[in-house]
């Protein structure tokens, strides 16, 4: 693709954004390639954000230091709540319609990300027999507990290679799943270490433009085959399984209570429909609602959903709480959201699934499985390795890693 085919020119500032001329720094490159529309920003400086206090009065300083009407604050929110949101403001930006991944981000299917001869050594966190347990304890939580009806369980692949990984390469592979919105965040360094998040979430937390405000959470999934009769076959079990319903109306159910006060409108107007990936079955619930008060921004409305059951679990409270006891690794932005927020208040924020925190030659994959009654131990470990299967097909990896936790 000619180069020039690529600049695309800010919607607010009017500046014009290469996204191919910008480094992929901790300091520089933010990307969403999404259905819709391609969100590029650049020159990203960090703004401070303290946890426990009010996040409206935060966000309006921070938009107001930039000393213009057409501000933008992109950035993540960590799993923990806890924890301060990861908020940059960035010096150009640029929002394209249209999903322009593969040309902005290089050509995936001719780069291949760490080579083929490269050595790769992988250690899972945990075991997927630990993993297992994890899941057969919850499950005993569970049956002690009646009011905890939901927890979702996540592990980690640290996968490190001989040479450094070509996050750019990465999210242009991830951006071929039209399905999904690929995304590069850069993340505070960590031991003088520059990170960023990389990948390709199927799931909307909360979207706003005016006074419509849209979510799509995803829960309920099933591994796609590539036999077309064994695909079909998938989708169709996911369909009428009691289980994976049971998973998806906790969280759909979260957040039409979560919103209800919000909104003065407010419901799912397809119902529930199957939502395909290239490499996943989901059931996914579209909520679109109408606020009642616009002075309420995406962010602040993701910050208020976030974690959804379809990451934490029902009770929020009770299943953060148990998953702190079961999960041996922390997880970071992993389970939260990135995204962006206009001085307006609208913006867009995605779930951050299927995904890896890269650093150097070393990225570290999450997954994860929604553990209700019924859940079968060995299905859920099955699952989460489905899940890692489009980070480590986008790494050149083989998929086999998630099971036997071994470079192949």
């Amino acid at each position: 693709m000619n180069k020039a085919s690529v600049v695309k020119t800010s919607e607010r500032t009017g500046q014009q954004v290469d996204p191919t001329d910008m480094p992929v720094t901790t300091s520089a490159c933010f990307a969403l390639v999404g259905t819709g529309e391609t969100v590029v920003a650049s020159g990203c400086r960090q703004v401070p954000i303290r946890a426990g206090e009010p996040l409206a009065p935060q966000l309006a300083a921070a938009l107001a230091d930039a000393g213009t009407a057409d501000a933008v604050l992109v950035g993540a929110l960590p799993y923990d709540r806890t924890q301060p949101a990861h908020l940059m403001r960035p010096s150009e930006w640029s929002r394209v319609p249209g999903r322009s991944g593969a040309g902005v981000f290089g050509q995936p299917s001719l780069v291949r990300v760490g080579g083929e001869a490269s050595q790769w050594r992988v250690r899972p966190e945990p075991s997927l027999e630990v993993y297992r347990a994890a899941v057969t304890e919850a499950l005993a939580h569970m049956e002690r507990r009646p009011d905890l009806r939901k927890v979702v369980l996540s592990r980690a692949l640290r996968v490190s290679g001989d040479r450094p990984i070509d996050v750019r390469a990465l999210l242009g592979r991830l951006a071929e799943d039209p399905a999904a919105t690929a995304f590069c965040v850069p993340l505070p360094p960590q031991g003088g270490t520059g990170r960023l998040l990389v990948g390709a979430t199927p799931e909307l937390l909360v979207s706003r433009r005016g006074e419509v405000v849209t979510s799509h959470p995803l829960a309920g999934s099933a591994r796609r085959s590539a036999d077309p009769l064994l695909d079909r076959e998938a989708a169709d079990a996911l369909a009428i399984s009691d289980k994976d319903n049971r998973e998806h109306r906790e969280v759909v159910t979260a957040i039409l209570d979560q919103l209800a006060p919000y909104c003065r409108e407010l419901g799912t107007p397809e119902g529930t429909r199957l939502v395909a990936t290239a490499s996943m079955w989901h059931l996914g619930t579209r909520i679109v609602g109408r606020l009642r008060d616009t002075a309420v921004s995406s962010l602040e409305l993701a910050a208020l959903l976030h974690p959804t059951p379809a990451v934490c679990g029902t009770p929020r409270d009770a299943a953060a709480e148990l998953i702190s006891e079961l999960e041996v690794h922390d997880r970071g932005f992993y389970a939260g959201a990135v995204g962006w927020c206009e001085a307006t208040g609208d913006g867009d924020w995605h779930v951050a699934l299927r995904c890896a925190e890269i650093a150097g030659r070393e990225a570290r994959l999450h997954a994860g499985a929604g553990i209700v009654r019924g859940s079968d131990p060995v299905a859920e470990g099955e699952e989460t390795a489905a899940k890692f299967a489009a980070m480590l097909r986008a790494l050149g990896l083989d998929e086999a890693i998630a099971f036997e936790g071994t470079a192949a």
